[in-house]
């Protein structure tokens, strides 16, 4: 890693630059940021979390396929089911963009608790 001129910092590789980017790019489908943030509140296997994210089985279950491939996703087998979870030790990061974003974005949605203050009639 250089050091970026006048700022003490070092400069990422290409290569971390390159994996932070895919990263970002699956989580930019909707669908699939959706999964990472319904598996940050906890695990799920495929059935429930089609459920709680309103997709079809098949489709959540390909997208989970691409985000277990790029290590963004755990699976653990139970018995019969197939188990899946973030690992929050080794994702920390990504959990925590996840969180941070969708939760102020979610603040920002909501209606205000504190109802608006209306002009007088003119």
């Amino acid at each position: 890693m250089a050091t970026a001129p006048g700022t003490g910092h070092q400069n990422p590789s290409a290569e971390v630059l390159a994996e932070a980017a895919a990263a970002f790019g699956l989580l930019a489908a909707p669908a699939r940021l959706h999964i990472v943030w319904a598996l940050t509140q906890g695990e799920s296997d495929v059935t429930g979390l089609a459920e709680r994210v309103g997709g079809a089985l098949p489709a959540v279950s390909q997208h989970l396929t691409k985000l277990k491939l790029a290590g963004l996703v755990r699976s653990r087998r139970e018995g019969r089911r197939q188990v899946y979870f973030v690992d929050t030790a080794e994702q920390a990061a990504v959990v925590d963009v996840v969180r941070l974003l969708v939760g102020r974005l979610a603040e920002r949605e909501a209606p205000a608790a504190v109802p608006a203050h209306r002009l007088p009639d003119l």
